[in-house]
């Protein structure tokens, strides 16, 4: 990195840090500090939800996931429109009819004390690692980038981010999203068009489409009902309208964003506006990774994206062998790209075919040689992280884009981390102060107090935060392990909140004890591997239900009857 990548970076952070301390100066109302003085309009709230969900991990990991497996991520995101237009008609009107400050206190008065609480201690488990793993993403990067320890990287990031978010609270949090997604788009846009002229010149858009189209990068529906496949249109629509629903309509992270809005229709326009954008934005983002894929098919590519795996590899006994493993991956990239000119240059579809199957071989090449390496690293250093799927579009910027436009793409996927960490430790304190410390403590205090408390919470869980950064790791993709941990509990809590709404006659009891059957039957599922991630959204969410239901309908009340507060 040059002088100007380190002014346009440190310039942009500071500038997001310092402005959203001097716009929300002032706070001194739980009012104010929880739910932003409800001021919001339907655009901040659109940009807010969307930045509040669009980590560092969406900017870092995205790409690298359509590099390696192609568009079909993207399926992910088809349960959020209808999710959406569900939470505009059922959840919102109620929230606002109660102006709650949390989701969790209707679940107050529609059962009791203990469901209230045992639900807001779901969320706090989930959001909390959740919160943990955004300010870790950004850290590999700068790790990548200074050559610093991870350590060190995510205590200065978890302290940029609580500096802001003890000081404004919720309005800190909206008011800056605005500005953090103006850069993140900025960012995004000239990073594609920077890989489209960095392509051969004979290879316009529509040719570098057609050769990851024979690379199968692009087949971006799958109507399988294949449930070993964690990506098909049917998981992204059933499992991926549970876990939205459960994010966006029961995740304080996201109902804050939403309970700030001036009115129930800026806060139904909001969640429209994120509806109707997101879908496009991720494929957006997809197509980045797949560009950066074509781009190289003519250039030189690492044998493994994570510098510190080749380190690792290069400077122990099995030095010689990585390096063949290197010459034979470089001899596959020269087929690979004699292949693909005859594939673009075929003049019939004989050759066309012939050409395809011959760049579909070479791709299972180059990743066995990728795996084979991987186990090679194993061995050179067992601690040493393997996985690169995280790694590639950072290894692209470093290594490709232009002095400043450097910074710029780092000051995007940092201020992404920054964006989505403020909101989820902003939700943590304000659900900590609200459901479990006001509800519980007994004794009514003053208006400062619970903001004192609010801020003192969003410190304790910033520095929470830190601590499971530290001790995280690349799992198999950042973003598919920030989905696995929370589809792990959203589904019991979106049943437990649609037995809420529509189940009018189960009680507080059959609720409570069906809540924590299901969320161990839901983690033993999931630790045994019998379904994809997506589908513990709906299984998690039926079982809760059903339980409840049984319980209430078929066992006397005195039998499950519990201590009552």
């Amino acid at each position: 990195m040059q002088l100007i990548d380190w002014i346009v970076l440190i310039g942009t952070l500071l500038f997001i840090v310092l402005y959203g301390v001097w716009k929300t100066r002032g706070s001194k109302s739980v009012q104010d500090y929880i739910r932003g003085g409800n001021e919001a309009k339907w655009w901040t709230i659109g940009l807010s939800v969307m930045a509040t969900q669009a980590s560092a991990i969406t900017f870092l990991s995205t790409p690298g996931q359509a590099f390696h497996s192609g568009m079909g991520f993207v399926q992910f995101y088809f349960g959020l429109p209808i999710a959406m237009i569900i939470i505009c008609i059922v959840f919102i009107p109620l929230y606002h009819k109660l102006k709650v400050y949390t989701a969790y206190e209707y679940l107050e008065s529609r059962f009791d004390l203990k469901t209230r609480t045992i639900t807001a201690f779901f969320f706090l488990i989930q959001r909390g690692l959740g919160a943990g793993i955004t300010i870790f993403a950004p850290a590999i990067i700068l790790s990548a980038v200074l050559g610093w320890d991870l350590t060190t990287l995510n205590i200065i990031i978890g302290i940029l981010v609580i500096a802001y978010t003890v000081s404004g609270g919720t309005k800190a949090v909206s008011v800056t999203q605005k500005q953090q997604m103006a850069i993140i788009f900025t960012g995004m846009f000239i990073a594609f068009f920077l890989i489209i002229s960095y392509l051969p010149n004979d290879i316009t858009f529509s040719k570098a489409l057609e050769i990851a189209g024979a690379s199968g990068k692009m087949e971006v529906l799958d109507f399988s009902f294949d449930l070993s496949n964690r990506y098909t249109v049917w998981t992204g629509i059933i499992g991926g309208t549970f876990l939205m629903l459960s994010y966006f309509g029961t995740d304080q992270s996201q109902v804050q964003r939403y309970l700030s809005g001036k009115s129930i229709k800026e806060s139904q326009l909001g969640l429209l506006f994120n509806g109707l954008l997101k879908i496009p934005m991720q494929f957006f983002i997809l197509l980045v990774g797949v560009m950066v894929f074509v781009f190289y098919q003519f250039n030189s590519a690492p044998l493994n994206f994570n510098p510190t795996a080749s380190v690792a590899a290069e400077n122990s006994e099995y030095a010689q062998e990585y390096k063949e493993l290197e010459n034979k991956l470089s001899e596959i990239q020269n087929y690979k790209e004699s292949s693909i000119k005859k594939y673009i240059g075929a003049t019939n579809d004989k050759e066309k075919q012939e050409a395809k199957e011959l760049i579909v071989a070479l791709d299972k090449s180059d990743k066995k040689t990728r795996q084979t390496a991987k186990e090679l690293i194993k061995e050179a250093n067992s601690d040493v992280e393997t996985n690169d799927k995280d790694y590639v579009f950072i290894h692209f910027i470093l290594n490709n884009l232009p002095k400043g436009l450097i910074g710029l793409l780092l000051a995007v996927i940092l201020s992404a981390a920054m964006s989505s960490t403020a909101s989820e430790l902003n939700a943590l304190a304000s659900t900590t102060a609200i459901d479990l410390y006001k509800r519980n403590v007994g004794e009514e205090k003053s208006e400062k107090h619970y903001v004192n408390a609010s801020k003192f919470f969003t410190l304790i869980w910033g520095l929470l935060a830190i601590l499971v950064a530290c001790f995280a790791n690349l799992f198999d993709n950042l973003i598919q392990l920030v989905n696995i941990i929370g589809s792990v509990f959203y589904g019991n809590v979106l049943g437990i909140f649609l037995l809420a709404f529509f189940i009018k006659f189960v009680k507080s009891n059959a609720v409570f004890v069906a809540a924590i059957v299901t969320q161990v039957i839901i983690i033993y599922v999931w630790w045994q591997d019998w379904l994809p991630f997506l589908w513990l959204n709906a299984l998690g969410c039926g079982i809760v239900m059903f339980l409840a239901i049984l319980l209430e309908m078929f066992i006397p009340t005195s039998e499950i009857e519990l201590e009552s507060e």
